[in-house]
């Protein structure tokens, strides 16, 4: 019997136990309730009916949208930015939202490209920089069971590391032409939810 056979067949349960997975998410969790926090005091204070966020208002209207392309790039990348929180934060100042949808996921998207390149170039030596051979070893497993659908359902839930699944299809060349298809939709769905959700957000605020 091969030693690939012998190993027990793992589930959804087990990736989600994962110390990779559980570390994504409990960051995400943190960051979102801090998030949470932060407009509620923005409410509390009366921020909206400040001349401070006016002010900020008009500079993120004006330059706001190269901040978020270069930042979401970097978020698309493992430098833990947040580009669900940075398209929430962005739409609170009235940021037009098609061009913020828009601005982020081709960001994004750019961002999770340089990942596949960097694992396609320089293979298994690079991501053992990135992450521990074990992560590396339970990523290509849960990879090859279940592919596209795996990275298309961390791609929609924003608390799920997407950018290391990123490395692994880079590592495994996988097409390109399907990587980023499978990681601009997704996200495209998600800044579009996220945009109104902060459009929303921002109306409440100012309201008195």
């Amino acid at each position: 019997m091969s030693q690939r056979s012998q190993k027990p067949d793992r589930g959804l349960r087990d990736l989600l136990r994962s110390s990779w997975m559980r570390t994504s998410i409990k960051l995400a969790l943190v960051a979102t309730i801090a998030g949470f926090i932060i407009i509620w005091l923005l409410k509390l204070f009366n921020v909206g009916g400040l001349q401070l966020f006016s002010d900020m208002e008009s500079f993120f209207v004006n330059y706001g949208l190269a901040g978020i392309f270069f930042a979401t790039i970097a978020a698309g990348t493992i430098i833990p930015l947040g580009s669900p929180a940075l398209v929430v934060a962005a739409a609170l100042f009235d940021i037009d939202p098609l061009s913020l949808i828009l601005v982020a996921t081709v960001g994004f998207t750019i961002g999770m490209t340089i990942n596949y390149i960097l694992a396609y170039r320089f293979g298994r030596p690079f991501l053992q920089r990135k992450m521990s051979a074990e992560n590396l070893e339970e990523m290509t497993y849960f990879w090859n069971k279940w592919g596209w659908f795996l990275y298309f359902i961390f791609g929609l839930i924003p608390v799920f590391p997407v950018e290391l699944l990123s490395f692994i299809c880079g590592f495994l060349e996988t097409r390109i032409a399907t990587f980023l298809l499978l990681s601009f939709i997704p996200r495209l769905i998600v800044f579009t939810v996220l945009a109104y959700f902060g459009q929303n957000i921002a109306t409440w605020i100012r309201a008195v």
